[in-house]
């Protein structure tokens, strides 16, 4: 498989020329359409993971595109083809097996009200636990770690990717940072990660696993 990170949350995995795209959102300005897409993932409903614009371009290019999402975001999709998903579920489209965990975003603040994410597994290997520390209790090769956002902190980011403890961690959910504040967590992280046997690197080239 092949991954191909874009701006903020949003990345693409490839596999046997067919392509999945995860949380196309409107602050991921360098999205381009991949080859052959048969389907997109939506952890959740805010603007930055779920941008209909986006959907729209990928639906006319590709008509018989699936959005996979929670019932709160399907349901703003009756003239997309969907598929309903909830935590604790699987399915399978094209070339791609998934499966879905947690069922809340992360608590920004108790008067801020709670919306639905799922993290999603990829063929056994990708982990995205979109806004949220969600642990699929299983074993993670590529966890694509949000690193910067109103509802985390760094030492959090720390704790979860020590928990995971997955092969390779790729940051994401970072369009809120700016050049220079990405260096932070980017200086911070490496050496975290590599006493749990991890690599963490920015994926500036699509990476194969």
């Amino acid at each position: 498989m092949r991954i191909t990170k874009f701006e903020h949350a949003c990345f693409v995995v490839e596999k046997d020329g067919q392509s999945l795209v995860i949380d196309p959102g409107d602050f991921t300005t360098d999205f381009v359409i991949p080859p052959h897409v048969v389907a997109v993932v939506i952890t959740h409903e805010h603007g930055d993971h779920f941008s209909k614009g986006k959907l729209q371009a990928i639906v006319t290019t590709y008509p018989d595109v699936v959005i996979i999402a929670h019932e709160s975001i399907t349901a703003q999709l009756a003239h997309f083809h969907t598929r309903t998903v909830t935590a604790n579920e699987g399915t399978s489209i094209g070339n791609f097996t998934l499966e879905f965990y947690g069922g809340e975003h992360a608590i920004i603040h108790p008067n801020i009200p709670l919306v639905a994410n799922l993290g999603v597994m990829i063929n056994n290997t990708v982990f995205y636990p979109g806004d949220s520390f969600v642990h699929p209790e299983r074993p993670v090769k590529v966890l694509a770690l949000p690193i910067s956002a109103p509802w985390l902190k760094i030492s959090e980011v720390i704790d979860y990717l020590l928990a995971l403890q997955p092969e390779i961690a790729f940051p994401t959910h970072d369009a809120v940072l700016s050049e220079i504040g990405k260096t932070v967590p980017d200086r911070m992280l490496p050496s975290v990660a590599e006493k749990s046997g991890t690599k963490y690197q920015r994926l500036q080239e699509p990476l194969e696993v």
